[in-house]
């Protein structure tokens, strides 16, 4: 038996108005996902525990059988581990983006323009992230390169606990009351961060930026600390080999601490823009090199959930349907052996708030054994009328290998 799970993260929503009052998944053209619905169990997932924050490590941690309520650390261990850096027990990791502040306030008062600095490119990034390290860098802490916006500080002795504002859930607004508080002891992150802004404004980097109509990534803005994390092994727990596929580093953290093997796909970018035909070439591959399962994340309609892009969203889903849901579902038909395609959104992350929520998400199963009658397209209102829901994610991956 092999197993597809695909990931369209983000994807779930609300309905638009500018959509005729439908939400992206029913908006899109997807007549991949929409027929193997027709043939699949369909029903709503929990993947994020309440009480917990809907980020993606906590979700992907979930659809991948681990119980974030026991495995959660924050997703920048995961994301430093995905980076190939050694975290010794002493250190917490730190996510580190290089957003966009507005220019004409003081520190304090200036606006969150954008999370992603307009998808800054890695290049890019990495002049400032060395300027950083050049500046702030010593014995204690460190700073390392990621993908486009997203990296990584290594601080030894760091608080792992202080609760940070996640830059994404604040688009638009003064960064005032969301920064580190002297008085719930996050004073040296505060200054770090107002510094950064100093140094990186009118960073070389920045200008260019400008003068291409780009926004410059000229802060940094510090959030999810986290330990290292034990995740049980993915082999040993379900007796098949897996391969993760992601251009994010957190979900290939999380493969690696599992176990698993992780692809790296050249072009895959992270947002809607990205190499959809070599992400399903490389699942197929994995297939053919013994991979049992093959589990593919793809970012973009999340992005655009965070950018508010409703075109983009809908494009998204459609390219996902076309570029790598159906090529890898006929190959894998054509294989000569049973397989299984679970796909399913991680968390909603609707257009009008620009940031993830904690509803359930809408899945299917299709089991090319035993078509079972479904729904007449996939979306969160048909998943939701099946009345079928699991109120807790960690349990759904027992339903497509263990049934």
């Amino acid at each position: 038996m092999k197993y597809l799970v695909l990931i369209p993260d983000g994807m779930a929503d609300e309905r638009v108005e500018a959509l005729g009052n439908r939400t992206p998944m029913e908006a899109a053209v997807k007549p991949c996902m929409d027929s193997l619905a027709s043939r699949s169990t369909v029903g709503l997932v929990s993947n994020v525990p309440a009480g917990m924050v809907p980020e993606s490590d906590t979700a992907n941690m979930a659809i991948l059988s681990f119980d974030p309520k026991v495995y959660s650390r924050g997703r920048s261990p995961l994301e430093a581990i995905s980076m190939g850096l050694e975290m010794a027990p002493d250190e917490t990791a730190y996510r580190c983006n290089v957003v966009t502040l507005s220019e004409n306030e003081d520190y304090d008062h200036k606006i969150m323009l954008d999370h992603s600095a307009d998808e800054i490119t890695t290049a890019e990034a990495d002049e400032l992230i060395k300027a950083l390290e050049a500046h702030f860098g010593n014995d204690m802490r460190h700073f390392y390169t990621g993908v486009s916006y997203r990296h990584c500080i290594l601080w030894k002795d760091g608080n792992d606990t202080y609760d940070f504002s996640r830059p994404h859930d604040i688009i638009g607004r003064e960064i005032a009351d969301y920064l580190p508080k002297e008085e719930n002891g996050g004073g040296e992150f505060y200054r770090l961060m107002k510094e950064s802004y100093e140094i990186l404004n009118h960073h070389p980097i920045n200008e260019a930026r400008r003068a291409k109509g780009l926004k410059p990534a000229n802060s940094a803005w510090l959030w999810s600390p986290g330990k290292k994390p034990r995740l049980p092994n993915f082999t040993e727990k379900w007796g098949i080999k897996g391969t993760v596929i992601s251009a994010v580093d957190l979900i290939k953290g999380i493969g690696l601490c599992a176990g698993m093997r992780s692809i790296d796909v050249e072009g895959a970018t992270g947002n809607v823009h990205t190499n959809y035909d070599g992400k399903a070439q490389a699942a197929i591959e994995a297939f053919r090199d013994g991979a049992d399962l093959v589990y593919v994340h793809v970012e973009g309609p999340d992005e655009c959930g965070h950018r508010a892009e409703v075109d983009n969203k809908v494009l998204s889903v459609e390219l996902i349907d076309q570029k790598i849901l159906s090529p890898v579902y006929e190959y894998l038909k054509n294989a000569n052996e049973p397989f299984k395609i679970l796909v399913l959104p991680d968390h909603p992350t609707p257009l009008r708030i620009r940031t993830h929520s904690i509803d359930p998400v809408p899945f299917f199963i299709y089991d090319s054994s035993a078509e079972v009658p479904g729904t007449s397209s996939f979306s969160e209102a048909t998943a939701a009328d099946t009345g079928l829901y699991i109120p807790e994610g960690h349990t759904l991956l027992e339903r497509l290998i263990a049934q």
